[in-house]
Formats: C-alpha cells, sequence, structure tokens
C-alpha cells in the first residue's frame, strides 16, 4: 500500500480509504470482517461522518460497538469524521455550538478521545470565518482533533476560512472517478468553446490550487459515474468503450477492474486519497491492489478518452 503525505501536518496515509458511510446495518462480524480486511491490504485510515446511514451517529456507533478496539489499535489507525451538515433540513451549520457539539457526539458514539482528522461536510455558504477558527482552536487545544480539512469545497471558499483559521487545512474531500473527472478534464479542454467539458465547475483549478498548497485531495465516489442514473460504471453498458478499456488493463496488469479504476486516481502526481464506499470485503482487497500500479501516461490518457472526454 503506498502511502501519501496528509496535507502539511507532516504525517503520512494510505492512498486508499475505508469509507464507512453504510455500515450500520451491518453485524459486528460483518463490521470486522470489513475492518480486518482493510487492515490486512494496508488500510489504516477510515472515513465517517455524523450524519451518515440511518440516524445521527449511528455509522460511528455500530463501527465503535464491533470493533471494541483496544487503546493500543486505535493509536494503531486513523479516524476522519466530518461535521457541518445539519439532515433535518437540510442546511449547513458552521457555528462554534455545532462544530464542537457535533465532535464531541462523534467520540462519543466512536469510543475515542479524539479523531485524527475533522472534515467540514460541504460549504455552508452562511459561514463565519471567526467562528470555524474558534471552534478549530477549541476542538485542538482540547485534544479532541488533530488536523483539519474540508470536503467539496473550492479553492475561494477555502481562501476565506484561512483568513481566520490558524490550522493546516490538510485535505479536501470531493467527488472523482474516471467518469466523474470535471475538476482535471476541464483544464485539458482550456478555452474550447465547443467542449462541454471546458465548463468551470470547481471554482477554478481546485487540483492546482490544492497541489500548491499542500492539501490532499480524497476522491470519493470512485466507481460512480453519470449516465445510466449515475451509478457504478464498471460494468456498465452505458460505459462500453470504458470498460473495454479498464478490462484490457486489468489483464495485463493481473488484477480486477476495480483496481484500475482506483489505479487511475492514485496515478494522479497531486498525491490523491482514494474513499472507498464498499462493505464487502473482498471487493476492499480488490481495489486496494490499485494503490501501487503505476499506469504510464499513455493508459492514463487510453482511460480518459475512452470515459468521453476530449483529449486535444
Amino acid at each position: 500500500m503506498r502511502t501519501v503525505p496528509l496535507g502539511s501536518s507532516g504525517l503520512s496515509a494510505p492512498n486508499v480509504v475505508a469509507g464507512m458511510m453504510r455500515i450500520d446495518d451491518k453485524s459486528d462480524a460483518e463490521v470486522r470482517a470489513l475492518y480486518q480486511a482493510s487492515r490486512d491490504a494496508g488500510i489504516d485510515f477510515f472515513d465517517h461522518a455524523d450524519i451518515y446511514a440511518r440516524s445521527l451517529h449511528s455509522a460511528e456507533e455500530r463501527f465503535a460497538q464491533a470493533l471494541s478496539l483496544s487503546d493500543t489499535e486505535r493509536a494503531e489507525i486513523r479516524l476522519q469524521t466530518k461535521a457541518g451538515i445539519v439532515r433535518e433540513g437540510p442546511y449547513f451549520d458552521f457555528s462554534y455550538e455545532h462544530l464542537v457539539s457535533s465532535v464531541e457526539s462523534s467520540l462519543r458514539a466512536l469510543r475515542t478521545d479524539y479523531v485524527d482528522v475533522l472534515l467540514l461536510h460541504r460549504p455552508d455558504a452562511l459561514v463565519e470565518p471567526d467562528e470555524v477558527a474558534r471552534a478549530f482552536d477549541h476542538l485542538e487545544e482540547s485534544g479532541k482533533v488533530r488536523a483539519f480539512g474540508v470536503s467539496n469545497h473550492t479553492p475561494r471558499q477555502i481562501d476565506l476560512l484561512r483568513t481566520a483559521v490558524r490550522q493546516p487545512i490538510v485535505a479536501n474531500q470531493i467527488q472523482l472517478s474516471i467518469a466523474h473527472a470535471p475538476v482535471i478534464t476541464q483544464g485539458l479542454a482550456a478555452n474550447m468553446e465547443s467542449a462541454r467539458q471546458s465548463v468551470v465547475l470547481d471554482g477554478g483549478g481546485l487540483v492546482e490550487y490544492c497541489r500548491i498548497e499542500g492539501i490532499t485531495i480524497q476522491a470519493w465516489s470512485p466507481l460512480q459515474g453519470t449516465r445510466g442514473g449515475g451509478g457504478v460504471f464498471l460494468g456498465h453498458p452505458e460505459y462500453d468503450e470504458l470498460n473495454a478499456v479498464i478490462d484490457s488493463l486489468a489483464a495485463r496488469y493481473r488484477v480486477t477492474p476495480m483496481a484500475i479504476a482506483v489505479a487511475w486516481i492514485t496515478r494522479h502526481p497531486a498525491g490523491m486519497q482514494v474513499v472507498l464506499g464498499t462493505t464487502t470485503p473482498g471487493r476492499v482487497t480488490e481495489a486496494a491492489e490499485g494503490s501501487d500500479i503505476e499506469l504510464t501516461r499513455a493508459e492514463w490518457y487510453a482511460l480518459v478518452r475512452a470515459a468521453g472526454y476530449v483529449v486535444p
């Protein structure tokens, strides 16, 4: 398992992350099997959020109840959670009170004294950077959070936070897959008026901004496309050309198609992390095999073209 720097924190993390969004209906044995498959593959980074699953904090609770981690084992892994979405709205709340109370509830649910990373969950249009800064300072000084990041933020939204927040923003979790890649492909078609992919959807140069500022991109929904209802593109008839190229590369590298989908993201020199959403242990194992595959430039661009993007 390859590792990447976690922003400017000085820490390293695996370039494949186990997402825990869908575990709250799993048995103890199923959660333990998923956890063990992740650890066996070299994944020691687990992604949560307060709103994931059926009720508030229920996926975090399920994780902690099923695993009952000792202090020693807790220290061996990284736990990341998110706060800022009020699900009954839905609306966003980056106030000091909401962020602090949400993190404290996550700590109780996860049965831990701290989380390694806290992400602001999507942008709050009513954000007051001073409020976020006050929350971050309290959470850091009390030892409850060790590093901070965001999700789905544009460059200027991050810059706004940084007018008050003194902690480094170590990660930005955004949607990215071969079949949903505007943050990468819009740059390939820059100034091409006839190409739909030239339209800027990320605020402008998000990937480049994160590279310049030392912010690790975390790719969520790494297997999701936009055609045929927006489901998984692997094996989907709407992506026949893409799947043909993926299957050819999978045979060449002697891995599964899932590994190639992961490898396309981890090949990018930005040093991204892939956030898996599967609850099937075998799929975690297959996906993790993509961590170490170094696709050639020709192979990487062949996948871009096969996904339907313009490579001038």
